[in-house]
């Protein structure tokens, strides 16, 4: 027979848990859809780790010009070095064939030197350490070996310098592809983090930037009107300041160094290139180019400026607390305030 029994209920408490839980479970799920649209960052948050982004940029950057200043200088010597060995062997030759002449014509006479004998199937190096044999060879004959000692020693130290200076290349083209996939990977970052922005964020960012390059330009169009030292720049800063002032509105570019696009070195020595002056091409260089000027209150129009401790930015004093330069991808050259990044020192050229 079939058992009535009701089923048996569950008890209080676990009614109670289990409530709780649901409670939860559902207040979660709302906090979570309350909280999603709250986690995209403010137009604020993106500038700022934009433009961090771009700063580690231009420092990648700034590696990446040294190391292709140094891989364009060792090509140089490489070159030079293996002009001078191919030089050095065709001297050697003519040496050796000179002493070899002298051989064949005693030979033909039937009275060759054994000494001329012995240098012609022994080492130089190795025969002159032999004072009996020196005793053997007439003074042309001993001058003639040392100099064919002396071009072997030369060409040795040469082949092994270029050999270095080769390795030395390898290297350092290494460190540029690894700094040109740093540099790529930052603007990477910062270009999807400026697409994540709506237009209208996009424009507003746009528009103050454009409101604060205006306004550096009146500055330091006021403190040129007002007869100030700044307007009265002359010689090579005034010349190389007048050609970056030629291509401000220029995009910045990074490895770039002119005519029609910058980075923030290339800009800088660029102008004073057209001034007819070479300076060094990365931003840390330039800070040893010439006098250190600590204090702002001290700097000249067309002095350089160096930001930052590491020094990887610069650009040209242009008066009235302003400077002139190529600040970062997706901006162009242009004038801004001088606090706007962190003063390191002047240097005046």
């Amino acid at each position: 027979m079939a058992s009535h029994r009701r089923p048996k209920q569950p008890s209080r408490t676990r009614v109670t848990v289990l409530t709780t839980a649901a409670a939860a479970a559902v207040a979660l799920s709302a906090n979570a859809a309350n909280a999603a649209p709250s986690e995209k960052p403010s137009k604020d948050e993106v500038k700022a780790k934009v433009d961090k982004l771009y700063e580690q940029a231009e420092q990648a950057t700034e590696k990446l010009n040294g190391a292709e200043e140094k891989q364009d200088r060792l090509e140089k010597e490489i070159s030079t070095l293996q002009d001078n060995v191919a030089r050095g062997q065709e001297e050697l030759n003519e040496l050796r064939d000179g002493l070899g002449l002298a051989a064949a014509a005693q030979y033909r006479s039937g009275s060759i030197d054994p000494s001329v004998q012995l240098f012609l199937s022994a080492d130089p190096d190795d025969y002159l350490d032999k004072a009996s044999t020196m005793d053997q060879l007439s003074a042309q004959q001993v001058d003639s070996l040392k100099k064919v000692q002396e071009k072997q020693r030369s060409l040795a130290q040469q082949r092994s310098e270029a050999g270095e200076k080769l390795q030395d290349l390898a290297d350092t083209r290494t460190e540029l592809a690894k700094k040109k996939k740093e540099v790529q990977g930052r603007l990477a970052e910062a270009q999807k983090l400026l697409n994540s922005m709506t237009a209208a964020e996009k424009a507003a960012l746009a528009a103050a930037d454009a409101r604060a390059s205006r306004a550096s330009e009146r500055a330091v169009l006021s403190d040129a009107g007002s007869g100030s030292s700044g307007s009265a720049v002359t010689g090579r800063a005034g010349s190389a300041y007048a050609a970056a002032q030629s291509v401000i509105g220029s995009p910045y570019v990074y490895g770039a160094s002119g005519p029609s696009s910058f980075d923030c070195s290339g800009l800088t020595s660029w102008a004073f290139a057209q001034a007819g002056i070479q300076i060094p091409r990365t931003s840390q260089a330039q800070a040893n180019a010439g006098t250190r000027i600590y204090s702002q209150s001290d700097l000249q129009v067309g002095d350089l400026v160096i930001f930052y401790g590491d020094l990887h930015h610069v650009g040209f004093y242009a008066g009235n607390g302003q400077v002139l330069h190529s600040p970062r991808t997706g901006a162009v050259v242009r004038y801004e305030s001088i606090d706007n990044m962190p003063y390191q020192f002047g240097v005046r050229i």
